[in-house]
Order: C-alpha cells, then sequence, then structure tokens
C-alpha cells in the first residue's frame, strides 16, 4: 500500500492551488449508491454527473484531490484521442473512428461546460501548437489537418512554416507544426480542486487520506475496505490510474504506470514572455517521449521533458528537465528554476484508454497515456452514463483494444524500458 500524506507534492501547481476544505478520512461504516475510488478527474466528473442525477455516492481519494496526475500534468487540452484519426480508421473503420473523434470534442466541451457552470479559476487558455521536430513531419502535420477538415468538418487547425513557428515560439529549433485553436492549455490543479467542490455542492461525501485496500463481493454489490472502515455501495469505479495497483490483477497487466517531469522558472518580465511565446499557447512536439512546454499566467516557462519507468524520481529533477529544456530554448540558460517536480501516470499498450465493466457493478477507467486533462473526465463521465442506464458512448469505448503488456508482472517493466529506450533513441537520432 502507498504511504499515505497530507500535502500535495512540491511543485508550481501546490505553491499556486486554491484553498480547500478538510476532508476527513473515512471512519467507521458507509453506504452509498457508488463507491468511486480515485479522486483525480476520472473519478471527480463520474461523481458530479452521478451526483447530478439523484445518486448517493462516495468517494475515496487515498491522498488528497488531485494528488496524482491530474494536480501535477502538463496542463494541455489536445484534440482527438491520444491516436490519430488515420490509425483509428485502420484499427476500427470509418464509423466508429467518426464517433471517437466525436467524443474527444464531447470531452473539451465537458471540461470547459463544467469550468464555466461551476466558475472554476483554473487559468484557462486557448490556442495549441503542435511542433515537428524532424522536416518530414512537417507534411504529415499538414496533410493531417487537412484531414480533419475534410473529413471530420474540424477547422480550428492552421499550418505554420518553420518562420512562422519560429516566430510563435521563440525558437527555430523546430521545422513547422499547426496551431489548433480549439485547444489550450490550464491549471489542473485548481481544474481538480473545481470540480471537488462542484461535486461537494452536489452531493457527493468525498474521504481524503483513504485508501482502499480490498474489494469484496457481497450477494448485492461490493465491501471497499479501507484502513479505517468500509463502504458499501451497489456499483463501484475504479478510477485511480497510475495508482491503482493492487485492485484488480487484469487491469494491472493492462495498465502500466510510468513517470514524467516537469519544471518552471522564476517568473519573466512582459518583454522575455513576448519573445518566447507571445499568443501564450501551449505546445507539443512530435517526439515519441514528448516535450511540452507554456507559460504559465503570472509568465513562468512550465516545461515538461524526460520520462522514467522504474518506481522511483531522478534525484535532480530540475537538472533532469532543465537539460531538456536548454536544447530548446538556450536563451533561458541563467533564468532560475523556480520548482520541479515528477507524477505518475498510465499508459497501455495501444495508447487507447481503458473502460471496462470487469464485472456486474465493477467498472475500471484508466491507461490516458497523457491525453488525461480531456479524456480521463470523459470517460468517469462515460461510466457514470452506463451506471445511469445510457451505455451508447460507454460501448465504444469498451471495445478499444488494451492487450496485456508482455511478461507478466514481473518482466513487463523492464520489457517496457526497453522499448520506450528504443523509440527515446529513435527521437534523437
Amino acid at each position: 500500500m502507498t504511504e499515505i500524506v497530507s500535502a500535495h507534492p512540491h511543485s508550481y501547481y501546490a505553491a499556486t492551488a486554491h484553498s480547500a476544505p478538510e476532508r476527513p478520512p473515512l471512519n467507521g461504516k458507509a453506504s452509498a449508491e457508488v463507491c468511486v475510488i480515485g479522486g483525480g478527474y476520472t473519478g471527480l466528473n463520474a461523481a458530479l454527473t452521478l451526483a447530478e442525477a439523484g445518486r448517493r455516492v462516495v468517494l475515496l481519494e487515498q491522498n488528497m484531490v488531485g494528488w496524482g496526475a491530474s494536480g501535477r500534468n502538463g496542463g494541455q487540452l489536445h484534440s482527438g484521442q491520444r491516436r490519430d484519426q488515420g490509425y483509428l480508421e485502420t484499427a476500427y473503420g470509418k464509423e466508429t473512428a467518426r464517433r471517437l473523434w466525436n467524443f474527444s470534442e464531447e470531452a473539451k466541451a465537458l471540461v470547459l461546460g463544467r469550468i464555466k457552470r461551476h466558475a472554476i479559476d483554473c487559468d484557462w487558455q486557448p490556442g495549441l501548437i503542435h511542433a515537428a521536430h524532424k522536416p518530414q513531419f512537417v507534411a504529415e502535420e499538414a496533410a493531417y489537418a487537412e484531414k480533419l477538415s475534410r473529413d471530420y468538418g474540424y477547422d480550428e487547425i492552421e499550418t505554420l512554416d518553420r518562420q512562422e513557428l519560429a516566430d510563435t515560439i521563440g525558437t527555430d529549433a523546430y521545422f513547422g507544426g499547426i496551431r489548433d485553436k480549439g485547444a489550450g492549455h490550464l491549471h489542473p490543479l485548481n481544474l481538480a480542486l473545481g470540480l471537488a467542490k462542484a461535486c461537494e455542492s452536489a452531493g457527493v461525501t468525498i474521504h481524503e487520506a483513504t485508501p482502499a485496500i480490498k474489494l469484496t463481493q457481497r450477494s448485492i454489490g461490493f465491501a471497499v475496505e479501507t484502513p479505517h472502515g468500509a463502504v458499501e455501495a451497489a456499483d463501484v469505479l475504479l478510477a485511480g490510474n497510475g495508482y491503482m495497483a493492487g485492485l484488480d490483477s487484469d487491469l494491472d497487466a493492462r495498465v502500466m504506470p510510468i513517470n514524467n517531469f516537469i519544471l518552471t522558472t522564476a517568473p519573466l518580465s512582459e518583454a522575455e514572455a513576448n519573445k518566447l511565446i507571445p499568443g501564450r499557447e501551449a505546445i507539443a512536439d512530435t517526439r515519441f517521449v514528448v516535450h511540452y512546454w507554456r507559460l504559465t499566467k503570472d509568465r513562468r516557462m512550465l516545461f515538461g521533458g524526460g520520462e522514467n519507468y522504474t518506481p522511483s524520481f531522478p534525484k535532480d529533477i530540475a537538472g533532469f528537465v532543465r537539460e531538456h529544456m536548454l536544447k530548446i530554448y538556450p536563451q533561458l540558460e541563467k533564468t532560475k528554476i523556480d520548482h520541479a517536480w515528477g507524477g505518475t501516470l498510465a499508459v497501455t499498450q495501444t495508447r487507447l484508454p481503458r473502460v471496462r465493466r470487469l464485472k456486474p457493478g465493477l467498472y475500471a477507467a484508466a491507461g490516458f497515456s497523457g491525453q488525461g486533462v480531456s479524456i480521463a473526465g470523459f470517460s468517469g463521465h462515460v461510466v457514470a452514463q452506463a451506471m445511469l442506464g445510457d451505455s451508447e458512448r460507454f460501448d465504444v469505448m469498451s471495445e478499444l483494444k488494451t492487450p496485456r503488456f508482455p511478461g507478466g508482472r514481473l518482466l513487463r517493466w523492464p520489457i517496457l524500458v526497453l522499448a520506450m529506450s528504443w523509440f527515446a533513441l529513435r527521437d534523437r537520432l
């Protein structure tokens, strides 16, 4: 069982988070119609959808709301699924690919709609750029933008040649790209905290510092056991993503936790910020191990780069990420680093989410593979809809292939390290 902590890990997000009420641990027995395990985007959106429909919901969070990937990520809200529409058309056919594209648009609308409806202050800023790190990817990016316009009616993307991109992102390290005006970025922890507040206003009971350690099936429903009590519920959602190991062996075999790392600099002057990203868009590049960055509301460079595949983080996270940042922005060499942190996300082999009914009344949603700001919350919402009797979206998402990682529990880690190291080498070459 992971150690329970009572504070968010050191990060820029924790340092600028809005205040939140104390949410005491579970103490004794509780009952609900639905027990949600996990206080990130998946669990919070599921709980909110259920509570707004009149269901009694108890949400259990091992540490604090937004403590995992939902409160530590790059804050980028992308269009589409984690795999592009060409892949989805080949793997599932054009009809299903179309539905998955529509779902991704619904996912963005869900995030932005709940931000607006619940007045969540999370620094939403539209605009996201995909930067091609190799010349041959420029034509691919442009062709994909044309495909989205022609086949999916998505006209929010414009292409950027090398000079236009350099003027837009303050570096000539890339060869061209696209700007997606329908995507953007935000403060991810404040989004999670705002969703939790909305949940409680709708009647959800949230217990922090309350890990689920065992599931026991009853004649009707389940008992979710914790160190200091249990919740009895007809339905249960496993929504812990990269922190879910041990509750379901099949989920463990198909969803793999990995670590990613981010830093923020000291605040830049307005003039310095305007030389870097004058339009304040977020940027992600075409590497397999993606570099992603943006300017925060207070004009810090927030830069994410580098992964590892072990249970521990690098000793010098700031130095680890700074090396990647300076290859793109050497002009920041003398800029002070104020925050550096890591977080655990979860991937699947196909990079598509694992959304399933594991058995009657027991659901899981995990494996968002870096697309969690949009797809994690939407997956939780879709599971909640299925619990409420509308399984149309759930049925489509539950058909997405997420095969087991090879090697079983003993060998899947070293096999993943070999595979990811190869892709990282391919990025450099």
